[in-house]
């Protein structure tokens, strides 16, 4: 048992309440197959570990919520019956609350596969396989479990799932566009000039800056938190008209992400992002909201 998984055991073992019951210790401790034994061990203390990021990350939000209602850190620690000292040591350790934007424990970022012409195999192209990774790179700066996955050539995606990053537009993925379909203020749309966002509220029209004459380093992107096909919760969605607005949108999320925590929180909302890219290397040089951040409950 490792120094830090069994730190994490012990903190989830004396938390209020009891996360790990001694029974649950028990039953595992009298497991007789050795290696069953390590395969439930580590799963559990991953589990463990995960509670306690999740609850670390829960004290710094509580503790800055409150601050922001008014109230000082001396008052906080004492209605808390913690020391001053262990208040604000709490404030800088622990991943940050805003980190629940994209999810808690694991989540799992989807990039799209496309069919390689001269190999005949399935492939990520490169830019797409920068915005996964980046965003991969963003979550776990967060504390948050990263895996990941692809939407398949022919555009099968599984979105009934907790905790999915999904990076694809509605051009790959008849699944995608279904969800797409559902947000009640952002639109996907195309014409002889290609895809384009349209928000149906101010009936504004967001294209790519290579549909333009002169043709120029822009993108249009869409962000928003999805409904599940299931209703079972949510998922957070990114696609630019081009592979660069997706990229522009995760630069966005790395600058902006606690701005938006504060605002959406976990609900469900839409927006675009217009992106201006470096025109030799593809990489975002700015990224900000081009439409209003509608969050789906107020709509």
């Amino acid at each position: 048992m490792d120094g830090i998984s069994s730190r994490g055991l012990d903190s989830v073992e004396h938390h209020q309440g009891g996360n790990v019951p001694p029974s649950d210790l028990d039953r595992i401790a009298a497991i007789d197959d050795p290696y069953r034994l390590l395969r439930v061990a580590t799963e559990r203390l991953n589990a463990a570990q995960q509670e306690v990021t999740e609850l670390a990350r829960l004290r710094r939000r509580v503790i800055q919520e409150l601050h922001a209602q008014g109230m000082s850190y001396a008052q906080i620690a004492e209605k808390a019956g913690l020391s001053r000292g262990r208040i604000h040591q709490i404030r800088h350790t622990g991943p940050a609350p805003e980190g629940a934007f994209l999810g808690t424990g694991m989540v799992t970022v989807v990039t799209p596969l496309r069919h390689d012409a001269e190999t005949g195999r399935s492939m990520v192209a490169l830019d797409d396989m920068r915005s996964g990774k980046r965003l991969e790179d963003l979550a776990r700066s967060f504390g948050l479990n990263v895996a990941t996955d692809n939407v398949t050539v022919d555009g099968r995606i599984d979105l009934n799932r907790d905790g999915l990053l999904v990076i694809c537009g509605p051009r790959m993925s008849d699944a995608m566009r279904a969800a797409y379909d559902i947000d009640p203020v952002i639109r996907w749309d195309r014409d002889d000039k290609g895809w384009m966002l349209i928000d149906t509220r101010t009936q504004q029209v967001f294209r790519s800056g290579t549909q333009t004459d002169p043709r120029q380093p822009t993108d249009s992107a869409f962000l928003g938190r999805l409904p599940r096909p299931d209703g079972n919760g949510s998922f957070l969605a990114i696609a630019g008209i081009r592979p660069n607005g997706s990229l522009g949108v995760v630069h966005f999320l790395t600058n902006e992400i606690a701005t938006l925590w504060g605002q959406v929180d976990d609900k469900r909302f839409s927006c675009v992002v217009a992106v201006e890219y470096d025109p030799a290397t593809g990489e975002p040089v700015r990224a900000e909201l081009a439409s209003p951040l509608y969050r789906h409950e107020e709509t």
